[in-house]
């Protein structure tokens, strides 16, 4: 079986702080005020006895002073890392540091973190927590298949000498417009939300590598094409019985506002892309979904699509026509989401 999950990965953001190391926390985290909740008062200091009191002493209360801004709230960041890796998107700033939007789109406050002001690509693995995605055959999760291969992803950007930042760094809930909120805090120059997919319609000739692109966006495309390209002459060198869709490949889905799925239609404005990988359903590509080896394989080729499309301007392939989808995607809502601890 796969390597197990840790809790939270390691952040690595390079150049997340607008091209510099990440700064490490600023101090301990004080967390968990609710929305309505504010900053604790401040009092002010002792009352003063007037000089010139006699019997009848007048007594005088100087005016508060302010709460000095903590580092954090000083440090005017876009998003926070909490002290254990949970990536949170800010909403606006208090006396006593940063509020926050949570995982399950609940409000917090956090006098502690590591303050993001940028990063050059997103990166989202889909699912987590209670919502595991598909289960494979040899009961394989697709969380954790694609949070390994989103690690590997961001390893690899890294060393390439790209700012990145995950949306979900361990195995917890957390909505997909909390998700989009972490892109729009960041607008990065990419954003890539990485699964597995299932329910094919039969026989693939090769591997049934789908990804998704905006309805509106020509870069949107260009890099759902790119990773198209990259992922499926990587997986080619495997000889096994393949599946798929008939309409494999390149392409959009509508929904009732646009485009169908939220990571995309939330994110307009930012060149956005949804990849389904490989069938994790069908036996023969979860059980090398369960190998580490092919991890590496999957994450190193979307990590390549990805700089292709920074770094060149190449058009991509596989575009192909979809044929209309009626069979809802679901979860990812609010109901029943409960959140990580932030510290």
């Amino acid at each position: 079986m796969r390597r197990s999950v840790p809790l939270f990965g390691v952040l690595l953001l390079a150049t997340a702080a607008c091209g510099g190391p990440a700064p490490p926390p600023v101090s301990r985290a004080a967390v968990g005020a609710v929305a309505a909740s504010g900053p604790p008062p401040t009092s002010g200091p002792a009352t003063a006895v007037s000089p010139a009191a006699t019997a009848s002493t007048t007594v005088t209360s100087a005016a508060p002073r302010p709460a000095a801004p903590s580092a954090l709230a000083q440090a005017r960041p876009k998003v926070v890392v909490s002290p254990n890796g949970v990536v949170l998107p800010v909403t606006g700033f208090e006396n006593n540091g940063v509020r926050v939007l949570t995982p399950c789109e609940n409000s917090a406050v956090l006098d502690a973190g590591t303050p993001v002001k940028g990063a050059s690509v997103v990166l989202d693995p889909g699912h987590g927590g209670k919502e595991s995605g598909a289960v494979g055959p040899n009961r394989l999760a697709e969380k954790n298949a694609n949070l390994a291969v989103t690690r590997v992803v961001r390893d690899t950007l890294a060393r390439n000498g790209v700012a990145v930042l995950l949306t979900r760094t361990g195995d917890y809930d957390m909505t997909l417009t909390a998700r989009a909120a972490v892109v729009n805090a960041i607008r990065p120059a990419a954003f890539v939300s990485i699964h597995h997919n299932a329910d094919p319609d039969g026989p693939h000739n090769g591997p049934g590598t789908e990804t998704y692109y905006q309805l509106a966006s020509a870069s949107s495309k260009r890099l759902a094409g790119l990773i198209y390209e990259e992922v499926t002459r990587a997986l080619a060198q495997y000889r096994i019985a393949w599946v798929g869709d008939t309409d494999a490949g390149a392409k959009y889905r509508t929904g009732s506002n646009g485009d169908y799925y939220a990571v995309l239609r939330q994110t307009a404005g930012t060149t956005s892309s949804l990849a389904e990988l490989s069938f994790i359903s069908n036996p023969p590509e979860a059980d090398l979904l369960a190998q580490p080896a092919f991890d590496d394989v999957e994450g190193q080729a979307v990590a390549r699509g990805i700089l292709r499309y920074l770094r060149s301007n190449d058009p991509g392939s596989g575009y192909t026509t979809p044929y209309p989808r009626t069979t809802p995607a679901g979860g990812g809502g609010k109901e029943g989401c409960v959140d990580p601890p932030l510290r």
